[in-house]
Formats: C-alpha cells, structure tokens, sequence
C-alpha cells in the first residue's frame, strides 16, 4: 500500500510543480506589475504543496533521499503529470485558460482529499484548499475578463480554450492506480470531480461569453510518463543544478 501512495503522490504533487514551473517563467513579464506578482505567488503556492507531498513521498520509500531527490532526479517517463500543466506560455490568454482549466479541477479534487482515510494526505488538502479556491478565482475572473472584453481579447481566449480543451479529458482519465486509492478511501472520486469541473466550466465560460468547444478528440499520456515535445525543456530547466553539480546543497 505504500508503494501505491508513494505513486499517487508522485501525480498530484507532479501537476503542481510542472505548472508551477511554468508560472515561474513568467516572473518579470506579466501585463501589469499586479498580474505579474500574483502568478509569482500561485507559482510559489504550487511550490508549497509539492514539498508536502515530496516530504511525506520521501518517507514512503527508500530510493530517493528527500523532496529534492524525488523532484529533480527522475527520469522523464517517471514524472506522472498530465500533458495540461505542460503546455507553454503561449501567451496571457492561453496562460489563464490553462491556469483556469486546471483549478477548476484542482478544487474540487482537494475538497475531496480533505476526506482521504490517509489523514497526512488530508492534512495537505486541507492547508492547500484555500490557496486553490483564490487561484480559482483569479483565473476565473481573467477568463471573464477577457472573453467578454474586447473583440480581440474575445478572440484570443476563445483560441486559447480551443486549443486547450483536448488537454482536459486526461484529467479525468481514471487509472488503475486511481481506482485503487479510490477503493480504499484515500484517493479522490475522479467522477464526481469531473462533475464538478464541468459545472464550473459552462458556468464560466457562459459569463465569458465563450463558446464551449465541441472538439471530443483529446489528448492523453502524461499520466502514464509519456510527455509533450515541450516537457524535455522543462526538465533540463529544471535538473540542471542537481545534474550538474550531484548532491549539491545549500
């Protein structure tokens, strides 16, 4: 059973840093000096939930020697994200409707985690829930923003959710690994999440004055270790220093 949430750590605290990540190329280049520290900040949040779920991962296995390790020495195929969180900063509007996408899932899947019978698990939903429901929010209301402001930024959202919506159904994908935890009551109800999002997605995207792409072709893979083109980049940002210079510490 260890192993089994040693895995379902790996996925969740794996969304959170990859997009994470992404947010954090952003630092210095948001459309207003506000914009620009708010995305520091989610980034920085995500940040925080991925220590705690590589801190108590670390604990569950004897392969990797701490959070560190476990985020930066991996191979490709062994991160578990879904292709979502990896697609690239494009530009404000796909960033905010990649950012939209993921949190309307996020939120719920934690407000169900704060029950997981694992009460550590719990213990992270509960204290990353408020964080979640604001980045909610923030991405929400840029959706509106946008999709019901000019007729360009109309356009470039509704490009940006376009493009994106094939990305959406791999959060939903249930894998075995998933049912499993699901069984037992650690892990989430990926369903009833779904219903969820769904419901959080029309309503917005009604307000936005955006059309709900009918597009059902999806992408999928990321969950079972197999990355974009784009996620090679991203780890070679990221395991530079632990590669470089091995068991490096501050």
């Amino acid at each position: 059973m260890k192993d089994k949430i040693y895995e379902y750590l790996l996925m969740l605290g794996d969304n959170s840093m990859i997009l994470g990540h992404r947010l954090s190329e952003l630092c210095g280049h948001g459309p207003t000096l506000e914009t620009d520290i708010a995305l520091t900040n989610i980034s920085l949040d995500l940040f925080g939930q991925v220590r705690h779920y590589f801190q108590l991962a670390a604990k569950l296995q004897t392969q990797y020697k701490g959070e560190d390790s476990i985020a930066f020495l991996r191979y490709p195929h062994q991160y578990k994200n879904v292709l979502l969180v990896e697609q690239p900063n494009t530009d404000f509007a796909y960033i905010m409707a990649r950012q939209f996408f993921f949190d309307a899932y996020h939120l719920p899947l934690l407000e169900q985690l704060t029950q997981s019978q694992d009460s550590q698990l719990a213990a992270i939903a509960k204290k990353s829930i408020k964080e979640v429901a604001y980045h909610f929010r923030f991405s929400s209301e840029w959706v509106k923003r946008l999709g019901d402001g000019t007729e360009e930024s109309h356009q470039r959202m509704q490009t940006a959710i376009d493009y994106l919506w094939p990305y959406t159904a791999e959060l939903f994908e249930v894998t075995p690994l998933e049912l499993a935890l699901q069984g037992i009551g650690v892990g989430a109800d990926l369903t009833k999440v779904q219903n969820n999002w769904e419901q959080r997605i029309q309503a917005t995207l009604q307000e936005a004055t955006m059309v709900l792409p009918e597009n059902s072709y999806s992408h999928s893979g990321g969950k079972r270790g197999i990355h974009s083109e784009h996620f090679g980049y991203i780890l070679s940002d990221l395991q530079y220093m632990q590669r470089t210079y091995p068991n490096m510490s501050w």
